[in-house]
């Protein structure tokens, strides 16, 4: 690419320099946590969600089984709406859920480390609609779902596979779930999230992934990471509870999570929507606890603004960013792993729009100490629709989340005092730059994180390569992306497994699109 072209003209001899350095599977954060609220105001957040949860309640609708659990643990139950003394949750949570854990790939050098001081970046989530220049928005289909695994397995700027990347229209309701987690298994080495849709399809994901890793390690070891929502205002249906009870008694990971549009779904401030999703995401993180002490969970936060002209969700505004930055706050001192953040937007396209809001979650979520980062590439619409150019702006994007929350070398050759010496030690006679320095050559390669999508070059040498604009650069490098593609290894015997599955669960009942 141009970029390529201009660094090999401009730069020292490539053999003097270092190489850059391998992407790592996850990123791990080495700047300091930053909260908005002092520790006292976090304190009145959290008394008010034990307020709600001891006098307002959460409803778990259509599961008596969650009913007699949560009864049993100390609960109070008044129909579906379930009270509880004032710090049962937080202790529950507290006692037994992991800080952080490992969610292996079946790559193990893809495997993740979940909470902490990490980051791990995933696709968007969702979308029953893509986007790219050629086509403009249509209906997505399997093999969209395909071409964005793949994209996702050779970006080393994100580090899992996702889940429903975008939903294949093209195919049953009711079967989907068999060719998108078999797609994840075959076309990425990358860990991968599970269905969450239905019980039975939530099982499905835990006995696929079985056959990849074997019941021992399953049951032993976090392979799955999967998203439950909440149906806020504090309320879980008996869907979601379904699919939790599931991974749960099957020590995979959960994702509890709220889902908000204040205004809408929770008050319209930041501190409202705070407690209220604080509380609902304990109450379901203490009934994994109680089904299984010790299996991990992720308190997660799914937050927007709402216009409060249409009524629509907006994206990348400041009270959303106050919100999520808040979240990451309590679930640090709640001791559990934090997941929020993306590239939201509400454009239809990836334009200016899409850039600007995106860029704001972006920054927010640095600031919010996001753990499992869902959403990072292809957002558009509001999540309505997955794009393909703008997945890979977003990668490029997360690169430099990446170099953003690695901090600053604080090493000898990060101080370059040998480069200034070197330097200084010219005669008046010899012109005083640094690109020559032996220093410069040594780490020209890695010294600043180089897009290969954002064209800085001259306007000249722009009108010379095309005139294009990011979105046009994206369009191509995908499509390259998915003509270079290469499966990943992957052991025959569990391959013909796993199919063997598939046909026999799906021959098992008829096709449906409930």
């Amino acid at each position: 690419m141009a970029r390529e072209r201009r660094r090999r003209r401009r730069g020292p001899a490539e053999s003097e320099a270092q190489e850059v350095p391998k992407a790592p599977a996850y990123i791990k954060r080495k700047i300091p946590h930053y909260s908005i609220l002092s520790d006292d105001e976090l304190s009145v957040i959290e008394e008010n969600a034990e307020t709600i949860l001891e006098e307002i309640g959460i409803v778990f609708s259509e599961d008596q089984e969650a009913l007699d659990i949560l009864s049993s643990a100390g609960a109070s139950i008044d129909g579906e709406r379930v009270r509880f003394p004032r710090g049962m949750c937080r202790k529950i949570i507290q006692d037994s859920a992991p800080k952080e854990f490992i969610q292996h790939a079946r790559n193990p050098e893809r495997s993740v480390v979940i909470g902490g001081d990490n980051m791990v970046l995933v696709p968007a989530y969702g979308p029953p609609f893509v986007h790219n220049l050629d086509e403009g928005r249509r209906y997505a289909t399997i093999e969209d779902f395909r071409n964005f695994v793949k994209l996702a397995y050779m970006s080393d700027n994100l580090h899992h596979s996702g889940g429903t990347i975008c939903e294949p229209v093209d195919l049953p309701v009711n079967k989907r779930h068999f060719d998108m987690v078999y797609s994840h298994i075959k076309y990425s080495d990358k860990a991968f999230m599970g269905s969450v849709t239905a019980a039975e399809r939530a099982q499905d994901s835990v006995d696929m992934a079985k056959i990849v890793f074997g019941d021992e390690f399953v049951d032993n070891n976090c392979v799955l990471i999967s998203l439950i929502n909440a149906s806020s205002p504090m309320a879980f249906d008996g869907t979601m509870l379904g699919a939790l009870k599931v991974y749960a008694r099957n020590n995979q990971a959960t994702v509890v999570t709220p889902f908000i549009v204040a205004g809408a779904m929770a008050p319209v401030t930041a501190a409202g929507v705070a407690a209220q999703s604080l509380a609902e995401g304990m109450a379901g993180m203490a009934l994994t606890q109680l089904i299984r002490p010790g299996t991990p969970i992720v308190y997660g936060n799914f937050v927007t603004a709402m216009s409060m002209k249409s009524g629509a969700p907006t994206f990348g505004t400041p009270e959303a960013g106050h919100m999520m930055n808040i979240s990451g706050a309590l679930a640090r001192r709640l001791g559990v792993p934090f997941r929020s953040g993306g590239g939201f937007n509400g454009a239809k396209m990836p334009d200016a729009q899409a850039g600007y809001e995106a860029a704001n979650t972006i920054q927010a979520t640095i600031n919010s100490s996001v753990n499992f980062n869902l959403h990072t590439a292809g957002w558009l619409e509001g999540g309505l629709c997955m794009s393909y150019e703008k997945f890979i702006m977003d990668a490029d994007q997360a690169g430099m989340m990446r170099v953003s929350v690695e901090g600053v070398d604080m090493s000898e050759n990060g101080q370059a005092m040998d480069a200034i010496r070197e330097i200084g030690s010219f005669s008046d006679e010899v012109p005083k730059h640094f690109l020559g320095c032996e220093h410069t050559k040594k780490n020209f390669k890695a010294a600043f994180y180089m897009s290969d999508v954002l064209d800085d070059n001259s306007f000249e040498q722009w009108v010379e390569d095309g005139s294009r604009d990011t979105a046009m650069i994206a369009n191509e490098k995908y499509k390259q992306m998915l003509s270079d593609y290469e499966l990943p290894p992957l052991d025959p015997a569990i391959d013909e497994a796993l199919l063997a599955y598939i046909k026999e669960r799906k021959d098992s009942f008829e096709d449906s699109n409930i």
